[in-house]
């Protein structure tokens, strides 16, 4: 009970605080870094441990599922040079240095390589509500909703061998092969998955059973993957990318609002939950340290924190240097410094690391060092990078991007035409009307604007709706209506106004 408490607590000063990061443009998983942290250290709250296989399955399968659906295979072969330079050489390299400084400072080789693993992965996704906000170009974007993606894959790969070897330093041999096996049948298994999904879907679409399907889908690859001894975390990217590239085809626009409303408050509120526990863990470990240990910890983690921050800007220079003299950069412009400044300070770690600390086994070498050296760096990154990432954007004077609005024009007056070219000449006056009304969009779309915005008869549609509301909320209230009765009609009213509300309007905040 004390758990639940807590967790609504942080809940509520969550939706505070969205309100404040949206005001303030402040990345949220800033704010509920420092929340959770605070909640933990509440007198009532409870002291809880998680089991190491839930933790990960938790917290990583719907985040992967969340960025894989999102970023389709296509753009991992467009962008592969500076996915592999991020997404591989830079989580190594930090997992690297990380490791020499606690083997330094006396850590087990093992444990080091762990937590050089557990700190390297940046989450971009804590950079996505500012990215959104400010003005960088396309490609800068894309890179990094890849790199969130695949250095996952990359760093918990490393993660689970130092464990393995931690556990079981004989069977360390053996693990190469595994992991030979593990990481192409990871992926073919996803893929299956994935196509067996898409088959079964459509018959449980728009009801309460299809959306259940899809976290029963989602955590089921993963715990089947870890049962096969393949990879779970490329089994779900995998299977992410291609219930991706099928689905939208098959589903109707009802069950896919519903279905991306679902998941983005899910994927939330495993960050919730994974900042609270992350903070009683903390708590449990500060508690049990004298002053002399704490400070010794403290500091080690101040260091691993200023090592983390360092190489990435290192290591994301130095590439954007190099491909700039040597033309390697493929299609497009060559990378300029201030994308390169920016992509660097991009390095916030999230939801990812404090999985994978809370999945460290109770006994494993020097844990509560490794634990809070692991939120350090999340604090750390979230506070420092997080709150300042915003101002850097503003004073390195990008240029508005405008392809995304061009392509988007475009398509419209694409869809416009094929409108067109469809209507026939039974119904005279029905398709002169269509063909106004097509022809009023077709200019609006030309000149760059949403149709749906500025068309009188939609503006008079919505008009009505409103009274339509108002109508049927007295009905209600009078009684002369049954709930039931409403419900249906209330449906129908919403789909009504989804038909005529200008695209900028249907998107979600974080509030």
């Amino acid at each position: 009970m004390l758990l639940f408490e807590s967790t609504l607590t942080l809940i509520l000063v969550a939706i505070v605080l969205l309100q404040v990061s949206r005001k303030l443009a402040i990345p949220y998983p800033a704010m509920l870094a420092m929340a959770g942290v605070g909640v933990a250290a509440l007198p009532w709250a409870p002291d809880i441990a998680i089991d190491p296989h839930l933790a990960l399955a938790l917290f990583i399968a719907p985040a992967l599922l969340d960025a894989g659906f999102d970023f389709p295979p296509r753009a991992v072969r467009r962008f592969w040079l500076p996915l592999i330079a991020l997404a591989a050489v830079a989580v190594v390299l930090t997992t690297a240095a990380v490791a020499w400084l606690g083997v330094a400072w006396g850590l087990p080789m093992a444990a080091a390589i762990a937590l050089g693993a557990i700190v390297a992965p940046p989450d971009a996704a804590a950079a996505s509500a500012m990215l959104a906000r400010l003005s960088l170009p396309r490609r800068t974007v894309t890179v990094l909703k890849g790199e969130s993606l695949l250095n996952d894959a990359t760093s918990l790969l490393i993660f689970g061998a130092a464990v393995a070897a931690a556990s079981a330093p004989d069977a360390l041999a053996d693990l190469a092969p595994e992991l030979a096996l593990a990481v192409p049948g990871g992926l073919i298994f996803g893929i299956l998955i994935g196509r067996a999904y898409v088959l079964i879907a459509p018959r449980l679409a728009g009801t309460l059973g299809g959306t259940l399907f899809e976290f029963v889908a989602t955590f089921g690859v993963w715990i089947v993957a870890e049962r096969l001894h393949l990879s779970p975390i490329l089994s779900v990217v995998a299977y992410a990318m291609t219930i991706a590239h099928f689905l939208p085809a098959i589903t109707a626009p009802r069950h896919r609002v519903h279905s991306y409303a679902v998941w983005e408050a899910a994927v939330f509120l495993l960050n919730v939950i994974a900042f609270l526990l992350m903070g009683l863990q903390a708590r449990e470990i500060v508690g049990r340290l004298d002053a002399g240990e704490l400070n010794d910890a403290l500091v080690f983690a101040a260091i691993v924190l200023g090592v983390v921050v360092a190489v990435r800007v290192v290591w994301v220079m130095f590439y954007n240097r190099a491909v700039n003299w040597s033309g390697a950069y493929g299609t497009g412009k060559a990378p300029t410094i201030a994308q390169g400044l920016v992509v660097s300070w991009c390095g916030m770690r999230g939801l990812v690391t404090l999985a994978t600390a809370l999945a460290l086994p109770a006994g494993f070498p020097e844990r509560d060092l490794i634990v809070l050296s692991a939120l350090a760096v999340v604090l750390g990154t979230l506070v420092i990078q997080g709150l300042t990432l915003g101002p850097l954007i503003r004073v390195l004077g990008f240029t508005r991007d405008t392809s995304f609005d061009s392509e988007v024009a475009a398509g419209r007056v694409a869809l416009i035409d094929a409108g067109l070219a469809s209507l026939d000449s039974k119904d005279a006056d029905a398709t002169a009307r269509l063909r106004a009304d097509f022809a009023a969009e077709r200019a609006a779309a030309e000149a760059g604007s949403d149709p749906r915005a500025i068309l009188e008869i939609d503006r008079l549609r919505r008009r009505t709706i409103a009274a339509k509301r108002t109508a049927l909320a007295g009905l209600r209230r009078s009684g002369e209506m049954e709930d039931d009765v409403f419900h249906a009609l209330e449906e129908e009213l919403d789909w009504d106004e989804l038909a005529v509300t200008p695209a900028d309007r249907l998107g979600m905040e974080e509030g």
